[in-house]
């Protein structure tokens, strides 16, 4: 009995905890502006996405422009969901899997981590999807 009223504690705690970390896309865009202390750009975030960063690839060589479709991994070949979440409703969505993918896609754009202002500049552009009611953008 102790047994099943422990195993009931774990999973409510779990439940909590995952829904603590589940965010909405414009929340977490508005927080890495925040913390940049200035407001996200679309054009700005579009001119990002768009241009190669330092390596050899920009965030488009992946993600596809506009970033409505399934993408490839421009070295790995694997598939990536849409990223505008509009078209994926999972994006963005889940705090710490944004900041892990966001470290790691950083580092093979521009050789380094993204400031809080650029994610939130490539965040805004697929919110600016989102809020457009699911028209495709041209970026």
């Amino acid at each position: 009995m102790r047994l099943i009223i422990k195993t009931i504690s774990v999973a409510i705690v779990g439940l909590f905890v995952a829904n603590a970390w589940a965010l909405d896309p414009v929340s977490l865009e508005k927080q890495y502006a925040s913390d940049a202390k200035q407001t996200a750009s679309s054009s700005r975030g579009e001119k990002f996405f768009t241009s190669k960063q330092g390596k050899e690839w920009s965030c488009a060589s992946c993600h596809g422009v506009p970033p409505t479709k399934e993408g490839k991994h421009a070295s790995t070949d694997k598939s990536i969901s849409p990223l505008a979440p509009a078209f994926n409703s999972k994006r963005f969505t889940d705090e710490a899997k944004v900041n892990k993918w966001f470290k790691r896609n950083c580092n093979d754009v521009l050789g380094r981590e993204c400031s809080s202002l650029e994610k939130a500049d490539v965040m805004v552009i697929g919110i600016r999807i989102l809020q457009m009611g699911h028209r495709i953008l041209h970026i």
